[in-house]
């Protein structure tokens, strides 16, 4: 091949190149909005910040936190989804939003499955509390009282379809057991009513009851998840205790909107890694009861994946559905 020719063939490959690389290497050339679907003050509202102060000191550029609270997350995922995917805009979420509203709602204005996968950023573990006079201070004690007292034990939920709700329906399930569903209106009154003995038993975060339970206004039966939390390491998981599989954790997440480049992807999930291995994130993360965790988008696409077969199952098992 004439040497011209050969000259000329390979500057169109390096020119049709550098359009698929250059928005990564470059990126952010602008302001990076993180949409965070839930008012500000709350746990997404508060680690979504301090991941944004990090990237923001990384990048060169501000980070903002736009939140955009309503309709169980779903607002504001909309508004992520809709957004030009050049990622400049991500969507901090919690699981509801990606594993259990396409279950829960016959229509989303979203697809939760087209959402570019970024990282597990957090996880916070749940646990079973229970009203400090309930007679029954183990799983296995609570699961043969509420078989001995069938429709009579209540649970609280921060509301229906919330994970509490869904956690509560799960151990229902997996049991054999007749529970009565009380739901609040958030946490803090599921909390109340259950110290006051109004309710029976809660599901809800560990880092939420933990200030009650330590001043023995409540007590935990069993930690939801796959390995005893740090936070109180002496109470059994559900599945030491007696009902083996009993998983229900709540996790963090950061995506992109549908079409966001890979290359893109990668980088701010670089960015995010790094940010949660520095001894300042760490130690505010944990000072909220939250694990860090920073898994690869491929292994965040299998969790979720996971995640929404758990709890699609335990939504239709329970028949529950919401308008």
């Amino acid at each position: 091949m004439h040497s011209t020719l050969k000259m000329a063939l390979a500057v169109l490959a390096l020119s049709l190149a550098i359009p698929v690389s250059a928005p990564a290497q470059q990126f952010p050339t602008k302001p990076v909005r993180i949409i965070v679907p839930f008012p500000a003050a709350g746990a997404v509202d508060a680690t979504t910040r301090i991941l944004a102060e990090r990237l923001s000191a990384r990048w060169g550029q501000p980070v903002i936190v736009d939140n955009r609270p309503g309709a169980a997350s779903n607002i504001g995922a909309a508004a992520a989804y809709r957004a030009e995917p050049d990622g400049t805009t991500l969507l901090s979420c919690p699981t509801p939003t990606l594993s259990i509203n396409q279950s829960l709602y016959k229509e989303l204005p979203y697809d939760p499955a087209k959402f570019v996968p970024i990282t597990i950023y957090a996880t916070l573990p749940n646990a079973i509390a229970a009203r400090i006079d309930l007679p029954a201070n183990s799983v296995q004690e609570l699961i043969a009282y509420a078989k001995a007292n069938p429709g009579k034990v209540t649970y609280a939920s921060q509301g229906s379809g919330t994970t509490s709700h869904l956690a509560a329906e799960m151990l229902a399930s997996m049991a054999g057991l007749q529970l009565v569903h009380v739901p609040y209106k958030g946490e803090v009154p599921a909390l109340t009513d259950m110290i006051a003995g109004r309710v029976d038993i809660f599901i809800g975060n560990i880092y939420a009851g933990l200030r009650f339970q330590q001043a023995g206004k409540v007590k935990f039966l069993g930690v939801a998840d796959t390995v005893r939390s740090p936070v109180v390491p002496d109470i059994p998981t559900v599945s030491e205790a007696g009902l083996p599989g009993f998983v229900a954790i709540a996790w963090f997440a950061l995506v992109a909107p549908p079409g966001t480049p890979d290359a893109i992807a990668q980088r701010i999930n670089a960015a995010v890694v790094e940010a949660l291995k520095t001894p300042e994130v760490q130690k505010r993360f944990l000072e909220q009861g939250l694990t860090p965790v920073g898994n690869s988008p491929a292994e965040m696409a299998a969790f979720v994946a996971e995640e929404t077969a758990r709890w699609q199952k335990v939504i239709r098992t329970a028949g529950i559905r919401l308008e």
